[in-house]
């Protein structure tokens, strides 16, 4: 069996976690409800620690992409630093309802044309 090539999960305080192109990013309740409900592009966030002078761990927080409904409505589009992914609407919205654990992401393919021989 393939190993997915990413997944959307829900986290305990509600906001979706997306694991992806070996990072793990998030998109934040409110983000969440404007993308499923009003279709508006939100920002996907990760969060970097690192440690800082005098062994003090920062967390740093970071647009790695954005997530937009594709054209037609029935998909969302994830861009990230990593990848682009695609996930059908109705999986988003189970996840973010609680009906689903998590949902798989499928990779979207460019439209570059192919080389002609």
């Amino acid at each position: 069996m393939n190993p997915e090539p990413g997944k959307i999960s829900i986290c305990g305080d509600d906001s979706l976690r997306i694991e992806a192109g070996g990072m793990r990013l998030f998109i934040t309740t409110e983000d969440v409800k404007s993308l499923i409900f009003y279709g508006r592009v939100v920002p996907i966030s990760k969060s970097v620690c690192r440690t800082g002078e005098g062994g003090i761990t920062e967390s740093l927080l970071s647009i790695g992409g954005h997530a937009a409904m594709n054209a037609g409505g029935k998909a969302v589009t994830f861009f990230t630093t990593n990848g682009h992914y695609i996930l059908p609407l109705i999986s988003l919205q189970r996840v973010a309802r609680g009906e689903a654990v998590s949902a798989p992401l499928f990779p979207l393919e460019t439209d570059a044309p192919e080389e002609r021989k």
